[in-house]
């Protein structure tokens, strides 16, 4: 099977902080290869912004050095990447001064659909958001792209949402979040949506637990001044792990629209309980031999930030009562991987003799490093000399079943084109972003004034022990990570 490529209209495309270190991994890699399959039309600009003084021929040279050095090659790729490179043009631009705004203005067509992607911090926002303003360009029809961190309390969020919404309607403002354009996740809409086996059984009759991971093998190296201020609750939990948490806890959306969509997950989040202290373990990675643990990353002995966090949340409505979710996410784990598990509940009664006891079924889903979906049945072994039961997983995975000559997709490619498109569904609304920090803030005050330090940690570990104790006394365990 061979992915569809829906051509968009043709656009404009400014790119603020096109210098920047996320600009140069994700976001024109994805854009050429938006290009490369044909998605882009040739009536496309990339108008590349920074402070930085380049002319257009030395930015389209950082482009390809970049483009060569994080995108696989492919036989075609010098030609097509030389015709990519002339859609690209590049202004200098003082994100809260004057200089070069009207050289901008003057370069964006009326007749193209017009976005703004400001890949910069977020105290720039909403400076930017009243230049383009002041300047004409923040028309009715344009749209504007923020990362995250989206603020890191509630009040921040609010501010820069105000911010925004001066300047821009809420329907053209697109908050990104880079795992809502993972296809697996996606996929989990289709999987209980589209699929009449697992719908009726997704509620707390048949449902023990939830499980949702997301563990990073690498330490937070070239992050250290960022996350010793935010730490895995506000870069991670509160966004990532909150929207994940909300696909797979929402109710289905009267039709697949990105308001219904929303709504549905705005009223996820209003329903969690509060999260008491000894629901949550929070660690952070020792030192090795090598003396490289988070302390010394960070240049700070007394540091009480969490470099990994584990936290037992209920969603209090009809579907979950009694169901309950466990969260986790750190550095320095043992292996890379996200995924969901959904723990069905055991069957009531056994009526195989001498089989021991029979394990509910367990869905899978895979959001990397190998996306795909995977369910754990029970069958009798095959042989003779008695009945014996085996568990055996029912697997797919996206890159085999959709063929193997197809590249996985990029998540910013997916949403960069959802822009253009102006389709919301997979970007956060304000009134979500600031739900999920309204959920946040009292459990990271209760730390902050009981000024607790986190569980230290091995390294290529699963983490604390105190995290494998949130499982264990509620008679169940992890999921071993990476297997």
């Amino acid at each position: 099977m061979v992915s569809r490529v829906i051509p968009v209209s043709a656009f404009d495309l400014v790119l603020f902080g096109a210098t920047g270190d996320l600009a140069r991994r994700k976001i024109l890699p994805a854009l050429f290869h938006r290009y490369e399959v044909g998605q882009m039309p040739e009536e496309a600009r990339i108008i590349g912004s920074a402070r930085t003084e380049l002319t257009t021929e030395a930015f389209r040279a950082e482009v390809r050095q970049a483009i060569e050095e994080f995108t696989p090659d492919t036989p075609t790729r010098t030609e097509v990447l030389g015709r990519f490179l002339q859609k690209l043009d590049y202004v200098a631009v003082d994100a809260l001064g004057e200089d070069g705004w009207q050289a901008l203005a003057a370069m964006l067509r009326a007749d193209a659909v017009r976005a703004f992607y400001l890949s910069v911090g977020p105290s720039l926002f909403a400076g930017i958001a009243r230049q383009l303003e002041s300047h004409g360009m923040a028309t009715p029809e344009a749209r504007i792209v923020v990362e995250k961190p989206f603020g890191r309390d509630l009040e921040t969020a609010r501010a820069l949402n105000a911010g925004l919404r001066a300047c821009f309607e809420e329907h053209q403002i697109y908050r990104i979040d880079h795992y809502l354009g993972k296809e697996t996740v996606q996929n989990l809409m289709a999987l209980r949506f589209a699929n009449s086996l697992f719908e009726p059984l997704w509620n707390a009759t048949h449902i023990d637990h939830v499980q949702i991971t997301v563990a990073e093998s690498l330490g937070i190296d070239g992050r250290e001044a960022y996350y010793d201020q935010s730490g895995a609750m506000r870069d991670m939990v509160q966004n990532h792990l909150v929207q994940l948490l909300c696909l797979t806890a929402m109710e289905p959306p009267s039709k697949f629209t990105p308001n219904a969509v929303r709504d549905e997950k705005v009223k996820v989040i209003e329903a969690l309980d509060p999260v008491p202290p000894g629901d949550i373990a929070r660690g952070q990675y020792r030192d090795d031999e090598g003396g490289d643990g988070y302390l010394d990353h960070v240049g700070d002995p007394q540091s009480r930030t969490e470099s990994f966090i584990a936290l037992r949340v209920h969603v209090a409505n009809w579907r979950w009562a009694g169901v309950p979710f466990y969260l986790r996410t750190g550095k320095k784990l043992r292996a890379r991987v996200s995924e969901i598990v959904v723990q069905f509940r055991d069957p009531p009664h056994s009526i195989f003799p001498n089989v021991g006891p029979i394990h509910g079924n367990k869905l899978i889903i895979r959001l990397q490093p190998d996306e795909g979906i995977t369910l754990r049945t029970t069958i009798k072994d095959p042989g003779p000399g008695g009945f014996r039961l085996a568990e055996v997983p029912l697997d797919m995975s996206f890159a085999e079943a959709l063929g193997g000559d197809t590249r996985p997709q990029d998540a910013y490619e997916r949403l960069v084109m959802d822009v253009i498109r102006g389709d919301q569904t997979l970007f956060m609304r304000g009134d979500e972003a600031e739900a999920a920090w309204a959920w946040v803030d009292p459990i990271i005050a209760e730390w902050e004034r009981n000024r607790d330090r986190p569980y230290p940690y091995d390294q290529g570990s699963s983490g604390p022990e105190e995290a494998l104790m949130l499982l264990h006394r509620d008679g169940r365990r992890w999921r071993q990570i990476g297997g």
